[in-house]
C-alpha cells in the first residue's frame, strides 16, 4: 500500500487524477479500452476536477459508479449518477460508456441483474474510492459482508453513514437520507488492479486509521485494502492526523 501525504486538497485531488489517468492510459494501451470505477462524494470533488482534463482518450473508457440511493431520482441533488453526470460524463465529452445504478428503477431486482451481467467477468482496470466517516467502502457499511461475489447488492445504510450523507448537505433533514442503496460488494471492488483512493479532512482521521493500520475486519469495512497488492492512498494532512506513521509528504 503506497500512502502519500499533500498539503492541501488540490494537490491531493491533482496526484490522484494524474496516478489513475496514467493507469488508464496504460489499459488502453494494452488492449485499446479500459474500465474504471468512479466514487462521489466531498472527497472526490478535486480528484474529478482533475481527471476530466487528464489527456485521456475517454472514447475508450467505460465508467461504472459505486453505488446510488434506492429510491433516488437522478434529479435529486443526492443523487450519485446525477453527481457524476454533471461532474464527470458531461466534462469529459464523449466517454465510451457510463453504466448507471439507477436507484429509483421500478424493479430493483432486474436492475441488479442488469448491473451484475454488466460487470461480470471483466477487468477493472482502476477504481477510484474514498473512505467514509464509519469507514465503510462504498456503502458497504459496517458490518460489511465480505463473502458475497455478487457484484452489486442492496444494502442497508447504518446511523452513522447516514449521518454524514445529511451533515456534507446533501439532504435537508436526516430522516429524508433513505435507509437502502445498491452498492457494489466488497469482493467486486477488491477485483480491481488498482484502487486509488482519495480521502481528506478531520473527521475521516479515525476512519483512516481504522482501513490502515487497524486489523482487517468488516467492522472497518475499508481495512480490507491492506490485502490488496496495489492500492494508493492520497490525504490530507487532517485525514492523516491520527496515524501511528505518518505517509511520505509531497
Amino acid at each position: 500500500m503506497d500512502i502519500t501525504l499533500h498539503p492541501d486538497k488540490q494537490k491531493l485531488g491533482l496526484a490522484a487524477a494524474s496516478e489513475g489517468a496514467a493507469a488508464i492510459r496504460a489499459a488502453i494501451a494494452r488492449k485499446d479500452h479500459a474500465n474504471i470505477i468512479v466514487a462521489t462524494g466531498a472527497s472526490q470533488l478535486e480528484m474529478l476536477e482533475q481527471l476530466v482534463r487528464e489527456d485521456v482518450d475517454w472514447t475508450k473508457v467505460t465508467a461504472f459508479h459505486l453505488d446510488e440511493y434506492v429510491g433516488i431520482p437522478a434529479t435529486h441533488p443526492a443523487s450519485f449518477r446525477g453527481y457524476l453526470q454533471e461532474r464527470f460524463v458531461k466534462p469529459v465529452g464523449k466517454l465510451g460508456e457510463f453504466i448507471e445504478v439507477i436507484g429509483d428503477a421500478p424493479n430493483l431486482e432486474e436492475e441488479l441483474e442488469r448491473l451484475n451481467s454488466r460487470i461480470s467477468g471483466l477487468d477493472i482496470d482502476v477504481c477510484f474510492a474514498g473512505v467514509g466517516e464509519n469507514c465503510h467502502l462504498a456503502f458497504n457499511d459496517p458490518p460489511a459482508d465480505f463473502e458475497t461475489d455478487v457484484p452489486f447488492i442492496i444494502v442497508e445504510l447504518d446511523a452513522a453513514c447516514r449521518q454524514q450523507q445529511y451533515g456534507e448537505g446533501w439532504f435537508p433533514s436526516l430522516e429524508a437520507v433513505p435507509a437502502q442503496a445498491i452498492s457494489m460488494s466488497i469482493r467486486q471492488i477488491m477485483k480491481s488492479r488498482q484502487v486509488i483512493l482519495s480521502v481528506s479532512d478531520t473527521r475521516k482521521a479515525a476512519a483512516v486509521k481504522a482501513a490502515l493500520e487497524g486489523p482487517v475486519t468488516n467492522t472497518a469495512p475499508a481495512s480490507i485494502l491492506q490485502t490488496h497488492e496495489n492500492v494508493s492512498v492520497h490525504l490530507d494532512p487532517e485525514a492523516a492526523g491520527l496515524l501511528d506513521r505518518k505517509p511520505a509528504g509531497q
